[in-house]
């Protein structure tokens, strides 16, 4: 069947030739000081690529042709335990044997070091083949370095020479990057969602000061996991802090393995979801009563050490997308080259031909800006570690330091919900279209297409509703034209004269797209603050300042920013695609043809997204309003 990796050149042109591997690798590789570690820059280079082509061989030869059985064969509960099916449980003996699930781990922790970018690229093959064996696979990897970071970010973890003397969770750890174990991570109940202020499940401390967990959480991924990292509420509900603030962390083992095979149980799987796709992966409803549990961080930060790992999950996620649009594309295009009608195979029909050019165009597009949230992410990542393990670092070098980690931060804040929101968007549309160009044997079972619809539809529902995403990226805007709106009408007048005098076309066309992107969060601005001030009306002009500061109010002030936030999150989607791929373009000039079907199509897209967000929602926020009296 070929090699997942080696037939994929986008995938190849990102890892061979785009990403700025250098400082990425001398952060992760300290240097090359390490006598244990890669050598040079090349000597890691190139055993990333021999990582990526093993695995992209093993996706084809082993994953791909159990896909069938895995989606028909689905896990069972039998006497409170999941069972998957044979195909599923050989598929991962093998990623056992190859000892795939310790590539991001540390070499300390018995692990490749390998940075956590190459994993993403594997996440994405992998989710090619099956989404299903993608996300248990991740949920080995992602747990584990989630309490790795847990306990670097409390100062449980201890560094010598550079290198981890000791972390709090090194067992949990060495479990799961063996592939003995692995985790899951438990936040959703319910009537508590994407809510999770209304949170419920309890934890509580006994005299002795050890804690306690009581409650119920539904729709968890991998939920037959053996280390459950929960949020619970740690506040009585009469007390102050209650909503986000009454959250905290806790590591819950599901059970306890005795030398004989048996197991006690501290949480019960009370059910197995029957979900659209997804069939390989268990989705559980989980019941704990009375679990013990280990506190992570502070008491009451629960909200704060979960958005440490969304970032990162929703990255994966987003992978998982391309991954999806990429499968989608690559069937649509197979089955019209050969399906004939009217003379000529439908993929010389115009219609059909424009379709795959979007399709591929997007997928390319999507893993640029995919590429460059986990770079910024892992980047400021890497740093914090530098920064941990090296303790002779003068105050020069900490400073430049703690500015680069601040500024790839901000990057991967802007870029991480943007990739999440438009990836999974794209995945269903896509996966649609695959259906629709194959017609009627779309809907069958005989060629796949309905199954990657199937799969893509949870794509917009988990680690953050589209909504979400899009609320956050308008919090966000908004809140940067805010704190400076000097330097926002300074970027509006450069992005305008770019726009007019630049003599590169693809050039102009990337700033005029920035320009609507401009104008539509001038507009929302606008229209927040002015319906802000009618609240102010016959106040002394002195209280005026004061209030519009501080005091807020977000589902009436910004109301109409909330009416078109998904708007504006497509706009600037494509405008952070379009600055990516320009800037690859630059570099790399065989780009500028992407960069070319890309920004033809986007800045029509912007054009009409602004135009309405210019045009409408006073109407529907009236009917809203009236409907409250």
């Amino acid at each position: 069947m070929g090699n997942f990796y080696t037939d994929n050149a986008d995938l190849q042109f990102h890892i061979e030739r785009s990403i700025d591997w250098r400082p990425l690798v001398e952060l992760t590789e300290d240097k090359f000081q390490q006598a244990d570690g890669h050598e040079n820059l090349e000597d890691a280079l190139e055993f990333y690529k021999e990582v990526l082509q093993m695995v992209g061989q093993f996706v084809a030869d082993e994953i791909a042709p159990r896909v069938p059985a895995i989606d028909k064969n689905k896990p069972e509960l039998v006497d409170g335990e999941v069972q998957h099916p044979k195909e599923f449980t050989q598929i991962f003996e093998q990623i056992k044997g190859l000892e795939l699930h310790g590539l991001g781990f540390p070499r300390e922790l018995g692990g490749m070091n390998a940075p956590h970018i190459i994993t993403m690229a594997c996440a994405e093959m992998f989710a090619r083949a099956d989404v299903s064996v993608m996300t248990h696979h991740s949920f080995h990897f992602g747990i584990g370095m989630a309490l790795l970071v847990y306990s670097m970010s409390e100062g449980t973890t201890v560094f010598k020479d550079g290198r981890i003397l000791k972390t709090r969770f090194d067992a949990e750890i060495r479990d799961m990057m063996t592939g003995n174990a692995w985790g899951a991570m438990d936040i959703t109940e319910p009537d508590a969602g994407s809510d999770m202020g209304a949170l419920r499940t309890r934890a509580e401390q006994d005299e002795a000061g050890n804690w306690f967990l009581t409650g119920q959480k539904i729709f968890i991924t991998s939920g037959h996991a053996k280390y459950h990292i929960v949020i619970a509420r740690t506040e009585a509900p009469d007390e102050k802090k209650m909503g986000l603030n009454g959250l905290s962390t806790f590591l819950v083992p599901a059970y306890e393995e005795h030398e004989d095979g048996s197991r006690t149980r501290f949480a019960t799987i009370d059910r197995l979801e029957e979900k659209l796709g997804h069939h390989g992966s268990p989705t559980c409803s989980i019941s704990f009563e009375n679990a013990p549990a280990q506190l992570i961080g502070e008491r009451g930060d629960g909200f704060r050490q979960m958005l440490l790992l969304m970032n990162n999950a929703r990255i994966g996620v987003g992978f998982e997308g391309v991954a999806l649009c990429e499968a989608s594309t690559r069937l649509a295009r197979e089955y019209a080259a050969e399906r004939r009608a009217f003379g000529k195979t439908i993929d010389r029909h115009e219609m059909i031909a424009d379709y795959l050019d979007e399709m591929e165009s997007t997928t390319a597009g999507l893993r640029s800006l995919g590429f460059a949230s986990a770079f910024n992410e892992e980047m400021a990542f890497r740093i914090g570690i530098h920064l941990r393990r090296n303790t002779t670092l003068s105050e020069s070098e900490i400073k430049s330091l703690r500015g680069d980690e601040a500024r790839h931060k901000a990057q991967s804040r802007r870029f991480t919900p943007l990739f999440k929101y438009l990836s999974s968007e794209a995945a269903v549309e896509f996966a649609q279209r695959c259906v629709q160009i194959h017609g009627g044997v779309g809907y069958t079972k005989e060629y796949g297409a309905e199954k990657l619809l199937r799969d893509a539809m949870v794509m917009p529902i988990y680690e953050g509703t589209s909504q979400i995403q899009a609320l956050m990226v308008m919090k966000d805007t908004l809140a940067i034209i805010m704190k400076a709106p000097q330097d926002f009408v300074k970027s509006l007048a450069q992005a305008r004269w770019k726009a007019a005098s630049v003599r590169d076309p693809l050039e102009r066309r990337v700033a005029r797209i920035e320009v609507m992107a401009l104008q539509a969060q001038q507009h929302l601005i606008q229209k927040t603050v002015v319906d802000k001030f009618k609240t102010v009306k016959g106040l002394p002009v002195s209280d005026w300042v004061k209030l519009v500061k501080t005091d807020w109010d977000p589902k009436r002030d910004f109301a109409f920013a909330m009416l078109h936030a998904e708007r504006l999150t497509k706009i600037l989607a494509d405008q952070a695609i379009s600055e990516i791929v320009l800037a690859e373009s630059e570099k790399h000039p065989e780009r500028r043809e992407l960069l070319d079907r890309f920004t033809e199509r986007a800045e029509v897209r912007c054009t009409s997204l602004l135009n309405e967000i210019l045009t409408t929602g006073d109407r529907m926020l009236k009917k809203l309003q009236d409907a409250a009296v």
